[in-house]
């Protein structure tokens, strides 16, 4: 038994993260303190200052941790880790947790390349973004590829010129201009590397300044196609940089301009992702746990949560109130960057009224989320309450609903799933997916049964529980769950002899649902997404299966060794006839590994 009053008598006096745990030893909250002995006795003092949410935390807290560091710094950092690992029920959570795309330019290679990207590595080639969505790296690439004839491949250019290769299709359409035919000289080719350089680096005025300066050339020579040429990647750039323009941004450096909308239970950040003075892309992020809670505090959670696992920091982040930790946070993105990065809060000018703008912008993308999710509630709360009607249950105690399935192919691979539907909505996060590990052969029962056990075991229990079965499944659960000492309304989905649903059943009670009714749609719904779930599991295990062979076995053979064996000789009995000398002619086959593989595959 953990003795709270025992445990804060021992608590030190310096920075640290403390962690909160329920009775299931699941993590319910994280926090960091300048002294761990003041802050975490806070909580279990008179609760008047405290916030319901806060209240509420403290009633669930059964034991706690903590882990001392050097500096509140460090605590931070430890802070926004153990959130992003366990994403505690009490804290403000970030939804959003991608990366983002950035366009690299490899101007380490002999012919560069402009790619899309998601990691920026220490390779020595330029990076840009990031960009906000994929869409707008597509688009930017497929405009610098069709106003410059620039590689696409990834092939090795020395050999291509060395061997004669053919070229390929993007050239017969001039959609290269051919490096690998060794007829382009590397300064023609990197003078328009240079170009797109520019174009991505906002300097598009400069640009388009010397395609004009060569259209100019062209046509006092005569060159009518050439120049006409030019005009068009004017035009284009022109019509990219019309679509880029912002009037409040002055600077041309790397900025991030943060603004929040908040209300009740929801809360919602948009960022300017401005580069070289251009937006680059905007993006709104979602938090939630954020009811009585400060603005400042909200918006600090976001920026320690979204900075800390980002790629690129900007110089710059203008924001708009001051928030705690600022002077913390700009060190952290400070030595991330690898120079000076600053918060600024502007009072006044340009940036205040764009920091107006994004806000404006905030508040707008809230307002349409609350509607959408109003309609949400709309169609699922009213099923909700017949629901609880018909089971003879408090509709408000019907937040968190499970259902579970079992699937199996002939006895083999058993599994079972778990959907999750909160407060009527599908809650995709919380699916969960199990392998059968101690059911042999083709018993449901047996195996629903092992499910629920494992699953009792933990916390956040629901509501109520669905099965996607009959009495037999029915009982095999309840046996389970009074041997966990746990009370759970419980229910079969039943089918007809079309294997349709038709209605639930308890093994005392069984209720016909009429198929008009927005309920036995409800349900239905959720028979329909445990089965489908279970049978996408299977699925994939099953194509795992397949696409596993001999080769998977042999030390040295990775994906790309696999795949470039099975691409020259199709299937294991070609291989078994190739000579040593066939595959050492394959790239990454040393004559060492060439032994191996045939020593391996013949022998069994």
């Amino acid at each position: 038994m953990f003795d709270i009053e025992e445990h804060l008598k021992t608590l030190p006096a310096s920075p640290g993260v403390y962690i909160m745990k329920d009775k299931y030893g699941n993590v319910i909250y994280v926090g960091k303190a300048v002294s761990l002995k003041n802050r975490v006795r806070q909580y279990f003092q008179s609760s008047r200052n405290h916030s319901d949410k806060v209240r509420s935390m403290v009633k669930n807290i059964y034991s706690f941790e903590y882990i001392m560091t050097d500096s509140e710094l460090e605590a931070l950092i430890l802070e926004c880790n153990l959130i992003k690992k366990y994403k505690p029920k009490y804290n403000i959570l970030l939804r959003d947790d991608k990366t983002y795309p950035y366009i690299k330019v490899t101007v380490n290679e002999d012919y560069p390349r402009v790619l899309k990207v998601r990691r920026i590595l220490k390779d020595k080639a330029k990076y840009f973004g990031p960009y906000s969505n994929v869409s707008a790296v597509n688009d930017t690439i497929d405009i610098i590829r069709n106003i410059y004839p620039i590689r696409s491949c990834n092939i090795d250019m020395d050999k291509a010129i060395r061997t004669g290769m053919r070229p390929c299709l993007n050239y017969h359409i001039k959609k290269c201009i051919g490096p690998c035919r060794g007829r382009v000289s590397k300064k023609t080719y990197m003078d328009m590397v240079d170009e797109i350089i520019l174009f991505l680096s906002g300097k598009e005025d400069k640009l388009v300044g010397i395609l004009e300066e060569k259209m100019k050339a062209a046509s006092q020579a005569l060159m009518f196609e050439e120049a006409a040429s030019y005009r068009d990647k004017i035009n284009s750039l022109k019509d990219v940089m019309e679509k880029q323009k912002i009037s409040n941004v002055q600077s041309d450096s790397d900025q991030d301009v943060i603004a929040m909308a908040n209300f009740d239970q929801e809360a919602c950040v948009q960022v300017f992702f401005i580069r070289n003075g251009k937006v680059s892309g905007r993006e709104n992020f979602m938090l939630e746990g954020v009811k009585d809670s400060e603005r400042s505090t909200i918006l600090c959670s976001f920026i320690k949560q979204f900075y800390m696992s980002q790629e690129y920091i900007p110089k710059e982040l203008i924001v708009e109130e001051e928030f705690l930790d600022m002077e913390i946070m700009e060190e952290i993105l400070t030595s991330k960057r690898g120079s000076s990065v600053s918060i600024k809060v502007p009072k006044r000018g340009d940036k205040k009224a764009l920091i107006l703008m994004v806000r404006k912008n905030a508040d707008e993308y809230l307002v349409k989320f609350d509607d959408l999710k109003k309609k949400k509630y709309e169609r699922s709360i009213g099923s909700l309450e017949e629901l609880a009607k018909i089971l003879d249950l408090d509709a408000g105690r019907l937040e968190r609903i499970e259902a579970y399935d079992i699937s199996n192919i002939q006895g083999v691979d058993s599994i079972g799933t778990m959907v999750v539907y909160t407060n009527g909505v599908k809650d995709k996060k919380e699916y969960r997916r199990f392998k059968i590990k101690t059911v042999e052969g083709p018993d449901d029962y047996a195996s629903m049964a092992e499910v629920l056990d494992r699953r009792l075991k933990h916390g956040n229990l629901p509501d109520l529980i669905l099965l996607d079965g009959g009495k037999g499944q029915v009982s095999a659960v309840k046996k389970v769950m009074e041997d966990n000492g746990e009370d759970i309304p419980l229910w079969g989905m039943y089918k007809d002899d079309r294997h349709r649903t038709k209605g639930l059943l308890n093994g005392d009670k069984t209720i016909e649902l009429d198929r008009t009714t927005s309920l036995y749609r409800f349900v239905a719904g959720i028979q329909e997404e445990v089965h489908n779930y279970s049978i996408s599991y299977h699925r994939s295990l099953r194509d795992k299966k397949m696409t596993k062979s001999i080769l998977d076995d042999i030390p040295g053979i990775g994906p790309k060794r696999k795949k470039t064996l099975m691409a020259r000789f199709k299937d294991i009995d070609n291989l078994k006839k190739a000579s040593k000398e066939e595959l050492v002619a394959l790239d990454g086959i040393t004559d060492r590994l060439a032994e191996n593989i045939l020593k391996y595959i013949n022998e069994r």
